[in-house]
């Protein structure tokens, strides 16, 4: 594992205005590995790697799509195991697999909170937006063992800095007092990643997260507690997940959880994700295999046409199903909706091709 490429570039990590802020080099001290494995049924099969880290605050580059230009992710690697997880190339920079590596072994950043807080300390921080669960989710199945969150939500709330926080995972109802306490001081943004509600599509390319009904139900909890929750439909997956009545039903029930917003996302396949999900694809829809193939042939992104073709559609249902901010606060009155009838995946939409 090439911990030597990540190692300290001799900064004093005990100033907080000398910590490691984003653009310094560090990543992990090569002294402070520790590979742990727990054999208890939720963690079998997989190994830990806790690392004291050089630096918590990540600049995102400026290239990026992204709207936010901090994050902070403690783990690396991610036991949600989605097939499609664009993050799986960041496990090639450790000489670790992209594949079932970055399904089962997971860099722990067992420092996180406390660097967390020295960075925002310094006079240096400026107390930019800071944006969690944007590579890996910082709720999987870890989380519940090494519980670094508590640590940095309390930190972020202490110095009052905006936060935002993407996941799959139900576990962020623990810190459900946290997040209520850091919202009164500073602005906090919640969302959780629902692409479909049909239980095969799930149970086949998210195998390590919780249901999408699950999901749902954080939604529900967060928004009865008053914090607003938005949905990022993501990711709407060609010609298995993105046929009307599939769009229908998985904006039916984003609206019937409570959610303030619905944002729709198709699937991007970045290198390192492209291989894995299009190895699961020949395996399990190997007649979708040259569609796709057609589809990205142009890169890591669906065309434009077809996004704006996704996105016009989810926006007409958000606005039928009265999701939104302009309906915030109002009591939502959905309809008995009947049961659909879903074409083949096959024989769904993008004819052109």
């Amino acid at each position: 594992m090439r911990w030597d490429n990540l190692a300290d570039n001799g900064r004093n990590a005990t100033d907080p205005d000398s910590a490691t802020l984003p653009g310094d080099i560090a990543l992990f001290g090569t002294d402070a590995v520790t590979t742990r494995t727990f054999d208890t049924p939720e963690f079998r099969g997989i190994t830990f790697h806790e690392v004291r880290a050089r630096s918590i605050l990540n600049r995102v580059p400026g290239a990026s799509r992204m709207p936010f230009e901090w994050t902070v992710n403690p783990y690396r690697g991610c036991t949600h195991a989605c097939v499609y997880c664009f993050a799986r190339k960041t496990h090639s920079y450790l000489d670790l697999d992209t594949g079932l590596g970055f399904d089962s072994q997971i860099v722990v950043k067992v420092n996180a909170p406390e660097l967390l807080r020295r960075q925002l300390a310094s006079r240096r921080w400026q107390g930019a937006h800071i944006a969690m669960g944007t590579n890996v989710d910082c709720y999987q199945r870890a989380e519940g063992r090494y519980r670094l969150m508590p640590g940095i939500i309390g930190a972020l709330r202490d110095h009052a800095n905006p936060f935002s926080i993407l996941t799959k995972g139900t576990l962020i109802l623990r810190d459900l007092e946290l997040l209520r306490q850091a919202a009164e001081v500073t602005d906090v943004g919640i969302s959780v990643s629902v692409g479909f509600t049909d239980p095969g599509l799930w149970r086949s390319v998210e195998p390590g997260t919780p249901s999408p009904e699950r999901r749902l139900d954080v939604v529900r909890t967060l928004t009865e507690h008053g914090i607003g929750c938005g949905v990022l439909m993501a990711p709407v997956i060609p010609f298995l997940g993105d046929h009307p009545d599939q769009l229908r039903a998985t904006v039916r029930a984003i609206a019937s959880a409570g959610a303030t917003s619905v944002t729709p996302l198709v699937l991007h396949l970045r290198p390192g994700a492209r291989e894995w999900f299009m190895a699961w694809l020949a395996r399990e829809h190997p007649h979708l295999v040259r569609r796709y193939e057609r589809l990205y042939a142009e890169g890591a992104y669906a065309p434009k046409w077809y996004q704006r073709r996704i996105t016009r559609h989810v926006h007409e249902l958000a606005t039928e199903f009265g999701i939104g901010p302009a309906q915030r606060g109002t009591p939502r009155r959905i309809p008995p909706d009947p049961q659909p009838v879903l074409a083949e995946p096959a024989a769904t939409q993008l004819s052109l091709l």
